[in-house]
């Protein structure tokens, strides 16, 4: 299929769905830690789009490490997301370090209640639209989702990601806030959509912005539990929608090793005290510093 048949030309609009429904599969564990991508010619005929379009796509994941890719031998997956976690209840590790079977468990509660700390939606959009179909599909029926997201101020100035040659250079900030809102609209869309389509009755979503600098991401699900990791910085190649490619400060989310805590009955328990600490510290800032 040609970029003439698909209507595009390998550029901004298509490239992105395309790294980001990679990436998505990547994250939660559709494309497992050393398996490989389907060909390129099978990935441009399912997301219907042009073979440029999926070699620029591929490309970009292998500059964030997520794939090798080889000629003749295809793109093998070579990262995915650690959980670290010492909780009892932590045996699903075992089947798939990700950050997948928390939001999908989290999900099987009646009320589901979601408060994240984060640089941009990016993570979160990817898991959220895949619970979205699992509750379309009839495997979850939640009663109530209520999900509250801390984002950065976009007044504050962010040192990542930036031109490692020119920090002054404003193409990868903006390119910062145009991927967190293309996230944020997917969310809410897709959240929203159940409550519109009778799905779910009651969906309660709010974004507020604070003037932090986030140096960790934090996934608090139901009051119980915690995911907590920090943000790793890295060089690496980023190409702009211009086609131009730069070096760049930048930091990968997605790929951040995190840490999980679980609060139980005793509340001297370590996992007790990180979980409530987190949610204190989530609370103050949504009341107290973001709009």
């Amino acid at each position: 299929m040609d970029a003439q048949q698909t209507g595009e030309s390998g550029g901004g609009r298509e490239f992105q769905r395309v790294t980001d429904e990679l990436r998505g599969r990547m994250t939660d564990g559709r494309y497992p830690l050393r398996s490989f991508l389907p060909s390129q010619r099978d990935l441009a005929q399912e997301l219907e789009v042009s073979r440029d379009t999926v070699q620029r796509a591929l490309r970009e994941l292998a500059s964030e490490g997520w794939i090798e890719s080889r000629q003749g031998s295809g793109s093998r997956v070579v990262k995915t997301q650690r959980i670290q976690s010492s909780a009892a209840k932590a045996t699903r590790l075992r089947q798939r370090g990700t950050l997948a079977p928390f939001i999908s468990e989290a999900f099987e509660r009646p009320e589901v209640t979601l408060d994240v700390y984060t640089l941009t939606s990016e993570s979160l959009d990817a898991h959220i639209r895949l619970r979205a179909e699992h509750i379309r599909a009839g495997f979850r029926a939640p009663k109530r989702i209520t999900l509250r997201m801390l984002l950065p101020d976009e007044t504050v100035p962010l040192p990542y990601p930036r031109n490692k040659e020119d920090a002054s250079d404003p193409r990868l900030p903006a390119r910062l806030r145009t991927i967190t809102e293309r996230h944020t609209a997917s969310l809410l869309g897709a959240l929203r959509d159940l409550q519109t389509e009778e799905l779910v009755p009651s969906v309660d979503v709010r974004i507020r912005h604070a003037p932090l600098l986030p140096a960790f991401k934090l996934y608090l699900l139901n009051g119980v539990e915690a995911l907590h990791g920090p943000y790793e910085v890295i060089e690496r190649k980023i190409m702009l929608d211009s086609g131009e490619e730069i070096t760049a400060l930048d930091v990968l989310g997605l790929g951040a090793t995190l840490t999980h805590h679980v609060k139980d009955k005793d509340p001297n328990a370590p996992g007790t005290v990180f979980v409530e600490s987190m949610q204190t510290w989530f609370d103050s800032v949504w009341n107290l510093l973001a709009e």
